[in-house]
């Protein structure tokens, strides 16, 4: 299936949505001329394959709107999701021609790409653009690491609740909100059968946890996707996290 190109979907970058969180947040004016000249946007249908691994990469991206998924196949054909694209998050990676995962949308997906050698020649002119791919490199690390304790020391239920506070707080931050003031209600980008693959928990494991957590007031669900969280600090509670800690602010 073929992507779509979508040069004129937003104004200026000043009007992206996710310019605070994004590559580009801390450009100043100039400097986010010189990344127009370089950008275009491309849509993907859910459920269509941005990149292959193994693939070349003429390109790097942030995800605008949508979400996709990281995935590696091993040579027997066993395929494990390792990570989630979020809104704001970077894909591809200045310096490597090739992509080490298979890269799915799953829901709708926009991303604002630069072609990979201007971006690289900016990454040296402009330090704004490469402090801040050093920041997000580094919460990916991060990221990284608690997620190797989420899949080796948690419960069903904590992973449940740490892959929603995720998002919850993802969707927050989108937001400009104060994700500890009133409630954050988002569409869960996962059908349950994903989110066992992610979690490394069976597909009945995930329906029991998400029906226990409903059930005990953590989360409230219109459907089996549009997720509601009343109290941030209860659902990191059951997550085993505070406040000030998880994954991702």
């Amino acid at each position: 299936m073929a992507l779509h190109e979508v040069p004129t979907l937003h104004g200026g970058c000043g009007d992206c949505p996710i310019r605070h969180r994004a590559v580009c947040a801390r450009c100043d004016t100039d400097e986010l001329a010189q990344l127009e000249n370089i950008k275009y946007y491309r849509s993907y249908q859910a459920g269509q394959t941005v990149i292959w691994s193994g693939d070349k990469m003429d390109f790097v991206a942030s995800v605008v709107t949508g979400i996709a998924t990281l995935t590696q196949t091993m040579e027997d054909g066993r395929r494990q999701m390792v990570g989630l694209l979020l809104p704001s998050d970077f894909v591809g990676r200045p310096g490597r021609q090739t992509v080490a995962y298979d890269v799915t949308a799953t829901t709708d997906l926009l991303m604002c790409c630069f072609r990979r050698k201007p971006f690289e020649e900016m990454m040296i002119a402009t330090p704004h653009v490469g402090q801040r791919l050093l920041e997000m490199t580094l919460d990916e690390l991060d990221a990284a690491r608690e997620w190797m304790l989420l899949l080796g020391r948690k419960t069903a239920r904590e992973k449940i609740a740490s892959l929603l506070a995720i998002i919850a707080r993802r969707d927050a931050s989108l937001k400009l909100r104060d994700a500890s003031k009133g409630p954050i209600v988002f569409d869960l980008p996962l059908t349950r059968e994903e989110m066992a693959d992610y979690l490394g928990l069976t597909l009945e494991t995930v329906s029991r946890q998400v029906s226990a957590l409903r059930r005990d007031g953590v989360i409230a669900l219109e459907g089996k996707r549009h997720v509601i969280v009343s109290d941030l600090g209860r659902l990191l509670e059951e997550a085993g996290d505070d406040s000030d800690g998880g994954f991702l602010v």
